[in-house]
């Protein structure tokens, strides 16, 4: 639900360029606002989110007290459940966040345009949500491996009030829309939740293991769009890893398999989400690959098909 929270509108092909102007960095002050108030402002609303045809009501809660971030998510629709996400320090930053940050990879006279350089940013008219004025901005994709979005931030925080996510053919994938909001106030329940689905997750920061201590059997990603970064650092025995470009976020995992499976693909979307699986042979060993995340499919499949052996018996 983080990664929804940072989504959203049309895609297109357009050619890359290099220079960064005035307008996108406008735009990516908004974008720098928006990450910046996801996390370091407390409020509490209700919100909808619309996806193939399916349409569900949540309550967020979201509290930010001691440079600590506590978050309360609960379904008020359908077979309902709730999250509990405890103890992120604000001074811990994703990858993700980093991007869509002022500073990090955004130089106005040169030809380094950060998130620019791969999106088309546009700052539209306001408009009113939750009873609330919001800044549209508009980011249209540079290449054919992104979907584009629109969101409409407020304009007092910069917290994301609206998106929505379109595919190639003009088609909206899927939509959120905060229909209540109250801002720089916040209620979120210690560890005992009633509810009838209930989850608790505490943050943690697993270390990675150094390269001594890794395993032999290696591979790697060889191509990815440009833009795209490893969410935290490389490690090529891990059997997963994740890619953001500070909007969109994909995942590739890998499953040994005790046998060869049968040539094919498999593939699914739901809302904006995509998910590829194939089998084939990786060091010698068949394996099962899956590409999940806010792709389009030929992206997650070019992504699948990229997938090389590095191991000791590499040639």
């Amino acid at each position: 639900m983080r990664y929804l929270l940072l989504l959203l509108l049309t895609v297109q092909a357009v050619p890359v360029w290099s220079a960064c102007d005035a307008g996108d960095a406008r735009a990516m002050h908004w974008l720098d606002r928006m990450s910046r108030s996801l996390r370091e402002v407390s409020y509490q609303g209700v919100f909808t989110y619309e996806h193939g045809g399916s349409l569900q009501t949540l309550r967020i809660s979201h509290s930010v007290e001691g440079g600590v971030e506590s978050e309360y998510l609960t379904r008020l629709t359908g077979t309902g459940g709730s999250v509990l996400r405890t103890g992120h320090p604000l001074d811990c930053i994703h990858p993700g966040n980093r991007l869509l940050r002022i500073g990090a990879g955004f130089d106005n006279d040169g030809d380094d345009c950060g998130l620019a350089a791969h999106y088309q940013l546009k700052l539209g008219p306001r408009d009113l949500i939750a009873g609330r004025y919001a800044q549209i901005l508009t980011v249209l994709p540079r290449d054919m491996y992104r979907y584009g979005y629109q969101m409409a931030l407020d304009t007092e925080t910069g917290l994301l009030l609206k998106s929505q996510t379109m595919a190639q053919d003009g088609k909206i994938l899927e939509r959120f829309q905060f229909a209540a909001l109250d801002i720089g106030s916040a209620q979120v329940p210690g560890t005992q939740v009633d509810v009838l689905h209930y989850a608790q997750h505490s943050e943690h920061h697993p270390v990675v293991p150094p390269p001594e201590a890794a395993s032999t059997e290696a591979w790697r990603v060889r191509w990815v769009p440009e833009g795209f970064t490893l969410t935290e650092g490389e490690s090529h025995s891990r059997l997963d890893k994740t890619y953001t470009d500070g909007l969109a976020v994909f995942s590739v995992f890998l499953e040994p398999m005790q046998q060869q499976i049968q040539p094919g693909e498999g593939r699914a979307r739901q809302g904006g989400t995509t998910a590829y699986t194939r089998g084939m042979q990786l060091g010698g060993k068949p394996i099962l690959v899956t590409v999940v995340g806010e792709v389009p499919i030929n992206t997650a499949r070019m992504v699948a098909d990229s997938l090389i052996w590095t191991g000791a018996d590499a040639d």
